[in-house]
């Protein structure tokens, strides 16, 4: 019970039986949660919740970050760990993948192409400006 004394509760990770498809499309349909999956999912090593502060030239709360990153953690997709004040986040794509083959790897694939569409306008705005 040292959890509760120093007042952090354990962090729960649902079972790889436990995880649902409508629980991960319900985590993935923000679309910065799904940034932020597909972050973790390139990622070779845990990956702390700092590096997520700024997605998209937008930047993201801390205590929006938290909550973003506990929706993806019930809904199976990540492990988080805590080492002193920081969480160090890695994705369950591997146990996804065997539990769901295909799924993850499509929906990855969907946010790379909705990410370069979305990003292809802005960034031929900002070279006619410089011109």
């Amino acid at each position: 019970m040292d959890w509760y004394r120093y007042g952090m509760r354990p962090l729960l990770h649902p079972s790889i039986g436990d995880i649902t498809v409508s629980g991960i499309l319900h985590a993935l349909s923000d679309p910065v949660r799904a940034a932020i999956y597909a972050g973790l999912a390139a990622s070779s090593s845990a990956t702390t919740c700092s590096k997520f502060l700024q997605i998209s030239d937008r930047g993201i709360p801390k205590s929006t970050l938290s909550q973003h990153f506990k929706v993806l953690r019930e809904a199976g997709l990540i492990r988080s760990e805590r080492h002193g004040v920081e969480m160090r986040n890695v994705s369950r794509c591997e146990e996804l993948q065997h539990r769901f083959p295909g799924l993850i790897d499509a929906i990855l694939s969907a946010h790379r192409s909705e990410v370069k569409v979305r990003t292809a306008p802005a960034q031929r705005r900002r070279a006619v400006r410089k011109s």
